[in-house]
């Protein structure tokens, strides 16, 4: 038996054949696991430099404080939907030609005050307007280790939620319609459209400067790569599937350590019950590119708009062109929100509609 056994190894090892596959085999195991170490490596180094980036590059900001004058109105505190003490105030139509209510959601780095720029035609037209502080901005509470940033999370989303609740508890005491409007710029429009998916009294929206997360990360993390990427050839031939997954490890390795998770605004639209929407957006915008802004506006669904201003930069439209601006969100609202009888052209070309905005 033992002698049986000890020709059979011999044999094998005399086989070289045998010999040659099995080294064979462990040279594919070495290249396959160095392949999978410098993947690794790779996307460390990625998702290193990009939660950096993630964190510390703040957007460019549409407006400073001195750049308009202020709306002063009723201010009041109310609170977010997981108890986050928000401060809001309400600007009042003057006269008594009141069309709606429509809630403003300012952009990351700013405050309830910025309203003013957009808000003029509309309290002048009779719409009343709701703005807030976002957590963590003007006088607003923050809690937790949450530290906001230019990307919309769950907590943007309570915080919206929690304003279109305090409003429809308002318009239930004045006897009003609990229908409202809502209007958001960057990362506000973001964020509301976040709380349209679950609230129907939110009847039509406008959007500025709107963006869907994972498209700005991969444009971004393309342009950072150009910088920190060492191998030309190695940045240029990543695939998309290499630039979703480094985002889904961006986003993953970014939600622990800044206390939130960042939501879909893409999905969002995708499966929100469909209703009016308005995007605008600068045809010069560096931050976020006029594409990603037809793909966000490709997710809504009909009735939806799209106007993209040129010469405008990112949050600038309304600088460049304040008459038609005006017109047009007017004329929005009048028809969605008011349900009055306005043209389609009132919205889409104002230079040939008859809308009053003064």
């Amino acid at each position: 038996m033992l002698l049986s056994t000890t020709s059979n190894i011999l044999a094998w090892f005399a086989d070289g054949t045998q010999v040659e596959f099995y080294w064979a085999a462990i040279a594919i195991g070495v290249t396959i696991l160095s392949l999978i170490v410098f993947v690794v490596l790779l996307m460390a180094k990625y998702v290193r430099i990009s939660l950096n980036i993630f964190v510390d590059t703040p957007p460019p900001m549409s407006m400073s404080p001195m750049d308009f004058q202020r709306l002063i109105g009723e201010e009041v505190r109310f609170r977010s939907f997981d108890g986050t003490s928000l401060r809001g105030m309400f600007l009042r139509a003057p006269g008594d030609d009141y069309r709606g209510t429509i809630v403003f959601c300012h952009e990351y780095g700013s405050d309830m005050y910025s309203c003013a720029r957009y808000a003029r035609p509309l309290l002048n037209a009779g719409f009343d307007i709701f703005t807030f502080d976002f957590r963590g901005h003007g006088e607003s509470s923050n809690r937790g280790r949450y530290r906001p940033l230019q990307w919309p999370s769950d907590k943007e989303l309570e915080d919206v939620l929690g304003a279109v609740a305090y409003v429809e508890s308002i318009l239930k005491v004045e006897g009003r319609p609990v229908e409202v409007g809502l209007f958001g710029i960057s990362r506000g429009a973001g964020s509301g459209i976040l709380a349209a998916g679950s609230t129907p009294s939110i009847k039509a929206i406008v959007c500025d400067g709107a963006f869907c997360t994972t498209q700005t990360l991969v444009a971004l993390m393309k342009r950072w790569a150009r910088i920190f990427a060492t191998i030309k050839l190695v940045y240029e031939n990543h695939t998309k599937s290499f630039w979703r997954t480094l985002v889904w490890l961006l986003i993953h390795c970014a939600q622990p350590k800044l206390g939130c998770r960042y939501l879909s605004v893409s999905k969002a639209l995708r499966q929100m019950q469909a209703r009016p929407i308005m995007f605008i957006h600068g045809q010069k915008d560096s931050y976020i590119r006029p594409e990603q802004a037809h793909y966000i506006y490709e997710q809504a669904a009909e009735p939806k708009y799209q106007w993209v201003v040129a010469d405008a930069k990112h949050n600038q439209s309304v600088v460049i062109e304040p008459e038609a601006y005006a017109q047009r969100t007017v004329a929005f609202f009048r028809k969605y929100l008011a349900d009055e009888a306005i043209e389609e052209d009132a919205i889409r070309s104002p230079s040939s509609a008859d809308i009053d905005v003064a």
